[in-house]
C-alpha cells in the first residue's frame, strides 16, 4: 500500500553546546549543522528509508525549494508538497554533549496548508493506505476526519504535545504514538489511559526504557525493551521510530516484528548527530550489531 504524511518540512539549526543554556544565559555554541528536519519529513525519510512507498503532504515558502529537492531526493513522493508565501519552518535545536536537546520551533509555512490542498492530496489514497499527521501543521482534524471516511489507517504521533490538538482527532484514530510524558498529559486532559482512549492501536515511547504497545484483544500489552547505546543526539529518534513502525505495518509484518525493527533503527539514530538526512535505511537497521 502507500503511507500518506501531512507533515512538517523545516531546516532544523543544530548547535553543538557545551551544556544546555539556563534562562538568561549567553553561551557560545562549538558548532552549527543545518539539516532537513521537522517531525513530518524525518517520518517520511524513516519511513521510505524502511522500503514503504511515502507521498508528503506539506509546505514550503521561498526559501525552501533545497528542502523538496532533499526529501525527493531520498525517494519520498513530493508531488503534494506547496510552494507559499510564508518562510519555511525552521528549528533552533542545542544539544549538550550527552545527547539532550532543547528546541524552539518556527512553524512558519507548514501552517499555511489549505482544505483544497488536502483534498486535491488525498483524493489519490486508496482505502487501506495509512495517513499519519502529527502537531505541526494545519488541517490535522480535517485529515483525520477525511482519512476515516476514505478507509485509511488514521496514526497520530501527538508532538509537540497539545491537548485540544490530540482530542480533536482522537474520534477519527485508528492509532495513537505518544512518548511517556504525553500520556499522562492526555490522561489528565481525557480522565482516561490511552488503553481506554477507544483507539485500536496505542504505543507510549519510552526513552532508554523501551516502548510498549497497547491494543489488540482485551488491550494486550507488548513491551520492547531499548537496546544499549552510547547516545550522542536523541533528535529525531522518536520520528524514525514512528516511521519504521509505520512502515513495517505497511509492509506486512506484525506489530512485535514492526516495533522490534523501529527499535533498531531509533537506537541507530541517536548515535548520529543530525534529523532526517542521517536516518538509517533498512540495510543498516538489519546489519546493525547490537
Amino acid at each position: 500500500m502507500a503511507i500518506w504524511n501531512l507533515g512538517s518540512i523545516n531546516a532544523d539549526m543544530v548547535y553543538a553546546m557545551p551544556h544546555l543554556p539556563a534562562a538568561g544565559e549567553t553561551l557560545a555554541a562549538r558548532s552549527l549543522d543545518r539539516f532537513l528536519g521537522g517531525k513530518g519529513a524525518n517520518m517520511s525519510v524513516a519511513a521510505t528509508r524502511a522500503g514503504s512507498e511515502v507521498h508528503h503532504i506539506g509546505a514550503v515558502g521561498p526559501d525552501g525549494a533545497w528542502a523538496v529537492e532533499r526529501l525527493t531526493g531520498y525517494g519520498v513522493s513530493t508531488e503534494h508538497v506547496a510552494r507559499v508565501a510564508a518562510p519555511t519552518g525552521h528549528a533552533i535545536i542545542a544539544v549538550e554533549p550527552g545527547g539532550e536537546n532543547q528546541i524552539i520551533l518556527f512553524p512558519g509555512a507548514n501552517r499555511a496548508l489549505t482544505r483544497e490542498h488536502l483534498d486535491q492530496a488525498l483524493d489519490l489514497a486508496a482505502a487501506g493506505d495509512i495517513l499519519v499527521l502529527q502537531n505541526e501543521t494545519s488541517m490535522q482534524a480535517e485529515a483525520a476526519k477525511l482519512g476515516r471516511q476514505k478507509g485509511l489507517c488514521v496514526c497520530y504521533a501527538a508532538a509537540p504535545f497539545d491537548a485540544d490538538a490530540v482530542q480533536a482527532v482522537l474520534p477519527y484514530l485508528d492509532f495513537l504514538i505518544l512518548n511517556e510524558i504525553e500520556a499522562q498529559q492526555l490522561e489528565q486532559a481525557t480522565g482516561k489511559t490511552p488503553g481506554d482512549l477507544g483507539i485500536k492501536d496505542v504505543i507510549i515511547t519510552l526513552g532508554a526504557k523501551g516502548a510498549r504497545h497497547i491494543g489488540g484483544e482485551a488491550g494486550s500489552v507488548l513491551e520492547v525493551q531499548a537496546l544499549p547505546v552510547t547516545p550522542v543526539d536523541t533528535t529525531g529518534a522518536g520520528d524514525t521510530f514512528t516511521g519504521y513502525v509505520l512502515s513495517g505495518l505497511d509492509r506486512g509484518l506484525a506489530m512485535s516484528e514492526a516495533m522490534s525493527q523501529a527499535n533498531r533503527a531509533a537506537a541507530l539514530m541517536v548515535t548520529r548527530r543530525g534529523t532526517a538526512d542521517v536516518i538509517p535505511d533498512l540495510q543498516e537497521v538489519q546489519a546493525a550489531n547490537f
